[in-house]
């Protein structure tokens, strides 16, 4: 007997959520998986631009730290209550949380010369390299 199971549209994603809809008892039913934040990141020689989805997240709610070549990004998701309390709620799947991405690159980053913005829920980051030049000769005594 085979039972039909409606999914998301997004069945390009990890084998692991696709085996969790396959055991899950009530056919329907969609898993609400946390914000996961999307990341390109490229190199040019001069710096490195990271672009990251964070949909639904305001400007305020975005921190970037960088430490050397070690960079973080840490948002949060609010949700308004739009509804009374009065309101019975059928289903409620959008995401309300916080979400964290670290990564290193292969050179530290000059944080005086860092730009970041933010536009319809992408944060673009140019990270400008630490220039290497000043090798520091040391004396053996």
């Amino acid at each position: 007997m085979t039972q039909l199971r409606i999914t998301d549209p997004g069945f390009g994603d990890t084998i692991e959520s696709a085996f969790r809809r396959f055991l899950s008892p009530l056919s329907g039913e969609i898993d609400t998986s946390p914000l996961r934040m999307r990341l390109d990141i490229a190199e040019t020689p001069e710096a490195y631009e990271v672009k990251a989805d964070l949909p639904g997240v305001a400007k305020e709610d975005i921190h970037v730290r960088i430490h050397g070549n070690v960079v973080q990004i840490d948002a949060e998701v609010k949700r308004e209550k739009t509804h009374k309390s009065s309101d019975r709620v059928l289903r409620s799947e959008r995401y309300e949380g916080s979400v964290s991405r670290s990564f290193s690159l292969a050179q530290d980053i000059d944080e005086a010369k860092v730009d970041a913005r933010y536009d319809k829920g992408v944060l673009a980051l140019h990270l400008p390299k630490l220039k290497q030049d000043d090798t520091h000769k040391v004396t053996i005594q």
